[in-house]
């Protein structure tokens, strides 16, 4: 194969997306359409006593209001990703039900009550004022503690103590035993903040009447097929008679992937008026009604023995679930296998417990666990390293799975096929010019800074779940007039997903990109799909692709000897033309092309590939800070990364994806977090004014490159890039911050790491 890192520079997409020519959901003008606007509850916890829509429904241009009671009267129940989790004791853990629109209690504040429907998006707005629900007070329970605390009201009558889920994985007492007879045991208590997806596109919709009977729903999401079955699901319908569409999304990050209540509601009220229905959120609804992310505390220890070689690892894992629990909750143990790390630990036991609290539902967010895993192995090792008094490079150095012990069995949880965790480390070691660090850190001191040296190896898991094997599809097609289409099973929301299919169809067929024409996220030209999520793309969406592509050169080939009057065995293809084996005869792939339609040969193929395991990109990443010790302010002064994400085949796109996941994890390390009032549960960050975002100012120059170490689990030898920033730089972020603190006394401290808290947090120490 040619090599795809010369093919260009720039991205097809960035044209369009950068200059206003994008097609966003909110963007398709359909005649007629109508609006809707959602009432929402100003209360984290209450009764209905009785929602009364009759002065809303007679004001101008209102065509509906609908509440719970018209959704039962339609047979539409609760619509939620279905869970079923096997607990330690055998019992298995399912998901609370959701209405789409509150029925009896309210939950969470900004939960949708009613739904008005009208003819302008300005009249719904003045309806949905004039409803005012019958809301009768409840205790709300608004934290973790709230949720275990002794006589804590249940936010579902079914759940006491406000438990929704339990898990478990290891032998505890084989751990418990390991870590009693260590020399040395460190533990560590933290939460890990929750936070807001906070995508540049907020969530919108358009549902619509199509012809022939049938519905569309145009939707920010990503991964159209699976919304196509959830809607087929909750209204009883086959899948046939519903269209789905994503069109250009402005970032999803896992929030967007899942049957979200507006969106169905406004599919739903479409089919009820045959009309076309549409909703967008604005920003501080968006705050208020998407799930979030993160959102966990741990308990977890380390042994180590007296030269310091890991004997034992526990992590004990609380996650604050929000008001319903799914399948959507449970992004901590489909990934915790990460917290095992690039290390050799012999025990290991890990559990969790999920809580319902009365605050919007959680969901997997970019990385969607990883983060969090490598954030309490590598957090460990750092405090091991201080109370121990060791190099904590040479401790990690010291504990690592060596190359020659590749493949990695999968001793407690995950088993690793392939990796070189120390050649990672030294070129991450390299690329940071660590050997120059003291000189940087005589010159913050020099101007009275306090300069944080953070570091992290990290591993996650990719292209699906440990043991359970995902497929993807692409369908490939070559035309009469030469020219390819391929549509994606896979989904890009902003990742560059498009260019690098696009270019990997090229280098396969060995012509130009731009013979290549692109689809994805429409139901109707692709019917099943991956979507986005999990670094996926190229590891399934791609290895399919290939597959298609070499079935069509197979058939043309055969077509090509038909026309050259050659045995099939004798033709060779090469740089789009094909020819008889040491001979000048020859005739192009496209007038066979030409040839396959005068003669209604079709020359398509669906490629699908579903992968034996998931692969593990792994990576070393280190963050410099600088503190200023009178104002609590950090800076963040430099980034390098190094990553193992297999072959590298867009070092420009992966670039970029490393450097997006970054910027979300020192977003979340040291300024974003979702706070709710401790009394009443109202959301206290609704607005980007108090819900602090990172800006280019706050950001370091980036420095990342590439240790490549192909895998074999599928054709391209990728291992996927998606998450591979955010799942590295959280725990390098607050590895800097810690190493920074330490130096004036703080020795316990916990994200996010704003002014204010560290300011206090050095004064507590004096």
């Amino acid at each position: 194969m040619k090599d795809m890192q010369t093919r260009r520079k720039g991205r097809v997409e960035d044209y369009r997306l950068t200059t206003g020519t994008g097609r966003y959901a909110d963007d398709i003008r359909v005649e007629g359409a109508l609006w809707s606007v959602f009432v929402r509850s100003p209360h984290a916890a209450a009764r209905i006593e009785g929602i009364d829509p009759g002065v809303a429904a007679g004001m101008p241009g209102v065509v509906a209001v609908y509440t719970a009671a018209d959704l039962e009267a339609d047979g539409v129940g609760p619509v939620q990703t279905a869970m079923a989790l096997e607990g330690p004791d055998g019992r298995t853990w399912e998901h609370t039900p959701r209405h789409l629109l509150a029925r009896d209690e309210v939950r969470f504040v900004g939960e949708p009550l009613a739904m008005i429907v009208a003819e302008s998006r300005e009249a719904a707005m003045d309806a949905a004022e004039a409803v005012m629900p019958d809301l009768a007070d409840l205790d709300p329970v608004v934290t973790i503690a709230d949720a275990r605390a002794e006589g804590a009201r249940p936010v579902h009558a079914d759940r006491p103590g406000n438990l929704a889920a339990e898990w478990s994985r290891g032998d505890w007492a084989a751990a418990e035993a390991a870590l009693a007879a260590s020399a040395h045991r460190v533990r560590l208590t933290a939460p890990i903040s929750r936070v807001a997806a906070a995508t540049m596109e907020p969530r919108a919709a358009l549902a619509r009447p199509e012809p022939g009977g049938r519905y569309g729903l145009y939707l920010s999401h990503q991964n159209p097929p699976a919304m196509r079955g959830a809607l087929a699901e909750a209204f009883g319908m086959d899948p046939s008679g519903i269209r789905v569409v994503g069109p250009d999304v402005g970032g999803s990050f896992g929030m967007k992937s899942g049957p979200l209540r507006e969106e169905v509601l406004c599919f739903w009220a479409a089919r009820k008026l045959d009309r076309p229905v549409r909703w967008r959120a604005d920003r501080g609804e968006a705050l208020l009604s998407d799930e979030g992310g993160r959102a966990v505390e741990f308990d977890a220890e380390l042994g180590l023995d007296r030269d310091g070689t890991f004997t034992a690892l526990t992590v004990a894992l609380r996650v604050d679930m929000g008001a319903y629990a799914s399948a959507r909750s449970l992004p901590p143990v489909l990934n915790f296998g990460g917290v095992a790390g690039v290390y050799t630990t012999p025990v290991i036991a890990g559990r969790l417990e999920g809580y319902l609290t009365n605050t919007v539902p959680v969901a997997p967010y970019r990385g969607a666990g990883r983060p969090e895993m490598t954030f309490i192995i590598e957090s460990l090792i750092d405090k091991a390293a201080r109370e121990l008094g060791q190099y904590r490079i040479a401790l990690r150095r010291k504990n690592l799975i060596p190359e020659d012990r590749m493949p990695w069995p999968p001793i407690w949880y995950f088993g690793y096929d392939s990796g070189a965790f120390e050649q990672v480390l030294d070129a991450g070691i390299e690329r940071a010019r660590l050997n120059d660090y003291p000189a940087r850190r005589a010159a913050s001191e020099a101007k009275g800074r306090v300069r944080g040296l953070g570091l992290a190896l990290c591993i996650e898991t990719a292209g699906g779940m440990w043991g359970r094997r995902g497929a993807d599809w692409t369908n490939v097609e070559l035309h009469a007039d030469g020219t390819i289409s391929v549509a994606a099973g896979a989904f890009s929301a902003g990742q560059g997903v498009e260019t690098a299919l696009i270019d990997l169809a090229a280098e396969g067929f060995e012509i130009a990109p731009d013979r290549i024409s692109y689809t994805q996220g429409d139901t109707d030209v692709m019917p099943k799909g991956g979507g986005m999520g999990g670094s996926g793309g190229m590891i399934k969406g791609g290895s399919a692709l290939m597959g298609a592509v070499e079935t069509i050169l197979s058939e043309a080939r055969g077509i090509a000897g038909e026309e050259l009057e050659a045995d099939v065995a004798d033709i060779e293809y090469s740089g789009g033309t094909f020819r008889i084996a040491g001979t000048d005869r020859e005739i192009s792939l496209e007038q066979v092309a030409r040839v396959a339609g005068e003669k209604g040969i079709p020359l398509a193929a669906n490629g699908e590939f579903s992968p034996e395991a998931p692969t593990f990109p792994n990576g070393c990443h280190i963050c410099e800070v600088e503190l200023d010790p009178e104002t609590g302010r950090f800076e963040i002064m430099r980034y390098a990364a190094v990553e193992d994400i297999g072959r590298v085949l867009q070092p420009q796109i992966a670039e970029g994806q490393i450097q997006g996941g970054v910027a979300q994890a020192l977003g979340q390390i040291f300024m974003e977090e979702m706070t709710y009032g401790a009394d009443d549960g109202q959301l206290l960050t609704g607005s980007f004014m108090d819900y602090a975002m990172p800006r280019a100012a706050d950001l370091p120059e980036y420095d990342c490159g590439f240790h490549e170490v192909p895998t074999g689990l599928n054709p391209l030898g990728v291992k996927g890039v998606g998450e591979a920033g955010s799942v590295g730089g959280m725990a390098a972020g607050m590895s800097a911050v810690m190493d920074a603190l330490a130096q004036v006394g703080v020795t316990e401290f916990h994200m996010p790491a704003t002014p204010g808290r560290v300011w206090a947090a050095i004064q507590a120490a004096k």
